[in-house]
Parts: structure tokens; sequence; C-alpha cells
């Protein structure tokens, strides 16, 4: 680093600036985590020596809290790709089936907007379309945290619930489809290069929150990539302006996501997945009758509290995805 010329390519710096950081705070997490470990036994011996139940039981304590501290740092170790550190995009997206799937898009919407709460991140909701009569046809939140789209990108894919419908007057079982696809927020260091030729832009009525001017003047913008037929949209602030910035910076975003799938071979099962929003293409399920389980048919990972994991108590789930061999 005490190369003049280190610091001349500020995106290869920033970058290499950003893993040291990461590996001394794993390294220096990792000494500590073997002194407490070290001084819990000492103590632990000591209680048991004089039968003393109340330090048996702080040391159980604290061992726990070593134990989460350690999980944590194993988490991140699987968490070095290059995009893997970035903040992300989620989209989502209501399958077949009119208001029950739309009511089960917003669902899911609310599970990582609770999840990024309880982690302490930051979440906006970048563009939003109501359903009919209840829940959402289409939207997108941006999430901004630490390694986010490392730990929520393996949640792209197709969402299934069962359960008994609330919209439903002979209360039958109903089973609804969503899909959430999850793509990083590029640096800009990042060089993406976009064509005005290459796209085209509307304005539209937004239908979403943010008071009468947004409801009553064009300040939504969709912007397509006529090569690649992405679609972006935004419609979270009352300026034209911004949204079309918005837009292009997701524009940005999904194309980088779209070659880093393509030079890992996987974007065409990743865009048939996407594609088709149904039966045979989930990745997750959320049984909430006849019994209650939420699987992953993936890792085969499973809950039988689908209410902690809507909640967005999906930690488990994401750690589990991080730890299967690609």
């Amino acid at each position: 680093m005490l190369d003049s010329d280190f610091w001349q390519n500020k995106a290869v710096s920033q970058k290499i600036v950003k893993e040291k950081k990461l590996f001394e705070d794993l390294l220096e997490s990792y000494d500590e985590s073997i002194r407490k470990l070290n001084d819990l036994d000492d103590l632990n011996e000591l209680a048991v020596e004089e039968n003393n139940s109340d330090v048996m039981k702080e040391v159980s304590k604290n061992i726990i809290e070593l134990r989460d501290t350690v999980k944590k740092n194993e988490v991140k170790c699987f968490l070095s790709n290059e995009s893997d550190s970035l903040d992300c995009y989620i989209e989502i997206h209501a399958g077949a089936g009119g208001t029950e799937s739309q009511d089960w898009a917003d669902m899911l919407r609310r599970m990582y907007l609770k999840w990024s709460d309880k982690k302490e991140f930051k979440s906006n909701l970048i563009s939003e379309h109501k359903g009919d009569e209840a829940g959402i046809k289409s939207s997108t939140i941006k999430i901004e945290g630490n390694y986010v789209f490392g730990l929520l990108k393996k949640e792209s894919g197709i969402h299934r619930l069962v359960r008994i419908s609330p919209f439903d007057s002979g209360a039958r079982r109903h089973t609804s489809f969503a899909s959430i696809w999850v793509y990083p927020v590029v640096d800009e260091n990042i060089n993406i290069e976009i064509l005005d030729k290459d796209l085209r832009i509307d304005t539209y009525r937004s239908s979403g929150a943010g008071g009468q001017h947004v409801n009553t003047t064009d300040s939504a913008v969709r912007i397509t990539h006529l090569p690649s037929k992405i679609v972006v949209q935004c419609q979270n602030e009352r300026s034209q302006h911004k949204n079309k910035e918005t837009c292009m910076n997701m524009l940005r975003a999904r194309l980088y996501d779209f070659e880093i799938k393509k030079k890992e071979k996987e974007s065409s099962s990743d865009e048939a997945m996407k594609s088709e929003i149904g039966w045979g293409h989930q990745i997750r399920s959320y049984v909430l009758q006849p019994y209650r389980l939420v699987k992953d048919n993936r890792t085969n990972f499973e809950s039988t509290n689908p209410d902690k994991i809507l909640n967005g108590e999906i930690d488990e789930f994401l750690e589990q995805s991080l730890y299967q061999i690609k």
C-alpha cells in the first residue's frame, strides 16, 4: 500500500483496503475469542471446584454469546466475492393467482424489511405497484448495510405459500407464488457502459405513497434497456429527475449483476427460474396449513415456526444457503 501508484486507481485501492479491514477484523475477533474461551475455561474449573452454580450459569451464558460471535465470523468467511460487500435491491413480483399471490408478495416484502430492521440496516421503498384488492403486484426495495448482497443473494427465486385463504369465504386452502430477485447496488467506481440509444424512458403517474404531488404528476420513471430487455422503475421521489437518477443506478446494478451471472454461467438458469412463477420452480416453501413448516428446497433446512420466519428471523436459512457447496 506504500507504493505511490497504489492510490491512483481509486476503485482497486478501495477494494483492497476494504478486504484488508475485513481480514484484520476477523483475525482480531478470532484472537479475542480464543482469549475469552481460555478465561471462561479457567473460570469454569474454579466454579466446579467450589460448586458455585451461579458462576457456572454465567459461564454458560458467556459461552453462548461467544458461539454467536464465532458463527457471525464464520458467515463472513463465506462472503469473499467482489460484490458480496455491496448493498442490494430486492425485486418482488406476485405470481398468478390475483389477490392471493399479491398478498403473499407483500408478506415477503415485510419479511425482508423486518430482517433489515433487526440487523439495524437501512431500507428504502424504490417502487410499488399495489394489488387490486390487497398486497402488491410488484415492488422494489433497497437495503443498505454491511455485506447485505452477500447475505441475501441466494434468496433469488420462487417462494411458495400454502395456507387457508383469508380472502376465500369458503376457507379453502390455497397455494400462492411470488418471485424474489436480489442484485447488488453497483459502486460508483465500477464502470458500466450504457448507451442512450439503447434506452427507452417512460414517465407515468405514481400509484404509491408520497402525497398529493406524487399522485397528480408524471413523476414516476420506467427505463427499458432494449438490448437486454431489463426494465427498472422508480416512484419514491417527488422529483422526476431524482427518480430517473435512481432508475439509472438500478439499471447499472442489473447489468452488473447480469455480467456476474454470465461469467459464473448462472444467467441461463436464473432467467429460466425467473420466467415462470409457478409450481416446480420454487426454492422455498412456507406451509401454514394443514401443518406448519418452512423448508428450503436447495439445502433441505427447515423450521416448524413459520411465524418467526415471516417476522424476519431468516438468518439460519441465509447461513445454510451460504454453506452450500456451489
